[in-house]
Formats: structure tokens, sequence, C-alpha cells
């Protein structure tokens, strides 16, 4: 089907917006600290307090995979949308851009990236673009379905090798598997730390080094250990796209119908998820069972239920939403800025900051960035076209130089 432009614009660009800013509220901590810190708030170097348990309850019920959802459901119905309006070749030729721009991202700024999958991902789900809602749908669901099998898979793999380890009998192999499994999701040895803290803090070029030496593969395969998830995110924002939730046809009843029904099915098993990761005191199979496995097939319909509930909330308009709506405009310069800005702060070359703010400070420093993003990108768009990583992004994928100025 053809979709028209318009409103579409209007709400993929908020709703994009709201999704770039949520990202840094899930990235602040691995940002800032170690990275079983993501995870674990107990694992945050600097002493817990009450107020950082509650940022992490309400990062995990508000943010934790949402805001990477809800990006991926907008990658996808742009992929859509952008297969509908150019050549199929200029599709792909700007997704290689991506996995080089993103190849950049992971090597010479931010472990953390996530547009090498998404760009390997999205020549996938181009395979998609002509089947009905219905068939992405299901095809989604049998791949959140293979993402909850490997995520069930980790969960046995970490309760094999707790009982021995907690027992005192584990064997010299399992003892270093375990540290494996745990340093980067659970709790680092307080040896992994030091080196952790060691290298955030020192010169960019030891971790461009890292990056290269010790870390070359980790996207390959983050790609696809994560990768089912993602092409069912980008299969269900086509969905959403053809379907008409995206582009605004949607009135107010019926989205706040399946806002409602969707927030009734998935969030009490947040909150479930949420009591006993808190009981656990974040233990390696509760974190791998409810963080990881539980969650899964439940966040595509947090995702939507989010979806519907930001359409709603900003259909009416105003000098805030369209402020959100730049920032989404300019998504790609954004979430890229982000990740020089924040390891401008926390990382050696900059201020240093690293394994140093908890999690009710890094809140203060999100919110911050939130107010940079807002500020800086309308009046830039009022008198650029695009963003200036858009802008690099189109004339490279188009070998010119675009014009930028308006």
């Amino acid at each position: 089907m053809s979709i028209g432009t318009g409103e579409r614009i209007a709400t993929l660009d908020i709703v994009r917006g709201v999704a770039v800013m949520g990202i840094l509220a899930m990235n602040i901590v691995a940002f800032a600290d170690v990275p079983a810190a993501y995870f674990n708030p107990l694992a945050q170097t600097v002493a817990v307090r009450t107020g950082d348990l509650f940022a992490y309850a309400g990062n995990f019920l508000l943010f934790d995979g949402k805001m990477r959802g809800l990006f991926s459901f907008l990658f996808g119905a742009s992929l859509l949308l952008m297969s509908e309006t150019m050549a199929l070749g200029r599709v792909r030729r700007r997704l290689f851009w991506l996995l080089l721009f993103g190849a950049a991202h992971f090597f010479l700024i931010w472990w953390g990236d996530i547009l090498v999958t998404y760009a390997a991902i999205g020549f996938l789900a181009l395979a998609f673009r002509n089947a009905s809602p219905r068939a992405l749908v299901v095809t989604a669901v049998v791949l959140i379905l293979v993402q909850c099998a490997i995520f069930a898979g980790m969960t046995l793999y970490s309760l094999d090798l707790q009982g021995p380890v907690f027992a005192g009998t584990a064997t010299p192999e399992q003892l270093k598997s375990w540290e494996e499994l745990t340093r980067d999701t659970i709790m680092p040895s307080t040896a992994r730390r030091a080196e952790a803290i060691a290298l955030y803090q020192g010169p960019w070029t030891a971790l461009v080094h890292h990056q290269v030496t010790e870390k070359a593969m980790f996207p390959v395969v983050g790609t696809f250990a994560f990768g089912w998830e993602t092409l069912a995110y980008m299969l269900l924002g086509m969905a959403a796209l053809k379907t008409g939730l995206l582009t605004g046809a949607w009135d107010n009843r019926r989205l706040l119908t399946w806002a409602l029904v969707c927030l009734a099915v998935a969030l009490p098993v947040y909150l479930v998820a949420l009591r006993f990761l808190f009981r656990s005191e974040w233990a390696a199979s509760a974190v791998f069972m409810w963080a990881f496995a539980a969650a899964a097939p439940v966040r595509p319909i947090m995702v939507t239920a989010f979806a519907c509930l930001i359409i709603l909330a900003t259909r009416r308009g105003g000098p805030l939403v369209e402020r959100i709506a730049a920032a989404g405009r300019a998504a790609f310069s954004n979430y890229l800025g982000t990740s020089i800005v924040m390891t401008g702060i926390f990382y050696g070359w900059g201020l240093g900051l690293y394994a140093s703010l908890g999690r009710m400070e890094l809140l203060l420093v999100v919110i911050a960035a939130w107010a940079v993003m807002l500020l800086w990108s309308k009046p830039w768009l009022e008198r650029f076209r695009y963003g200036p990583l858009e802008w690099a992004w189109r004339s490279l994928t188009n070998w010119r130089v675009e014009p930028l100025r308006r």
C-alpha cells in the first residue's frame, strides 16, 4: 500500500524524538560506570543509596529495552517509507553508510553502538516490505520466541554454573565460565572493576586499541545474539505504519484502548520481574530469567502501549511537541552527538567522571542532555534542511554534496 505524507511525518518524528531522548535514560549508566551496573544497581562503583534503587526501578519499568524497542520500531517504519519513495538500491546504500557510521561509532567513540546491528538487520527487514500487516506480526512473534529461547538458554546456563560456584565445588573451567558470564552483567571482580576504571579514565588511544584488539567481534556477536528481537521490532514498526498507528490515522479512543490493554498485559509482568530481581539481589539466574527471558515476550507489547500514549499525548501539538519532533528529525545527530558528549563527560579524554556518580546524579545529567537536544534541534532545522549528520549521511548516500541551508 502507498503511505501518505503530511501527518505521518509529524507523528514519526515525535515518536522518534521521544525514543532518542529515552535511549539516553537507558544508556546513561553504561556510559558512566562498569557494564554490570546497567543490569545490577548493586554493581555501581559508588555506594548504593535508596534513591539509586528507586532510579533503577523507574528505569527498568519505563526505559530499559522499551526505548531501544521503540527506536527499532521507528527504524522499521522508516525503512518501509523509504522503500516506497526511493529506489531500493539507494535504500541499501543508506544502510551501507549507516553500517560504516556505526563501526566508526563503536571503534572510536563508544562500545554500546546499535547502528551496526540496525544496518545489518535492516538489510533483512527490507525483504519483508511487501508483506501484509498480519504476516509481519506473525513473523515478529516467531522471532521473539526465538529470542526468548536464547534468553532461556542463558538462564539455564547460569543456573548450571551458579550451583557449584556458590557451593564451592566448581572446577577451574566452571569458575572461568562464571566470571566470563557475570563480569559484565552481574558483578565484576575487584580486579575487573579496577581494569575498567583505568581503561575508561585513561587516554582515548588506549580505548580505541581496546576496542580493536579486545572487542572487535562484539557488534557481530551482539547482532547474532539479539538481532532476532531487533528484526521483530522493525517488522512490527512496518505493520504499525501500514495499519495507520504511526501515520496518525488512529482516533483517540482506539489509541487509548490499545494503550490500556497493552499496559494491562505487560506492566504486571514487569512489576513481578522487578520484585524478584530485588528479592534475589540480582542473582545471575534471576537477572537472566526476569530481565531477559521474561521481559522479551512482553516488551513489544509495552512498546506498542508507549507508542499509542506518545501519539495521544502529543496530538494537540504545542511548542514542546514541536521541539520533540525536531529532536526526532535530527535523531541521528542527537544519538551520535550524545555519545560524544557523554564520553566527554565520563571518559578520561574529557572530564573523567567515570565511576564517580550514582544513578540519582546520572538522572540530572540525562535531564540536562534532554534540554540540550530540545534547545538546539528546532533552531538548527529552522535554518538548515537536515541535522548535520543527517546531511552527511544523505550526501554520502547520493555521492554528492546535498544543499544544507534552507
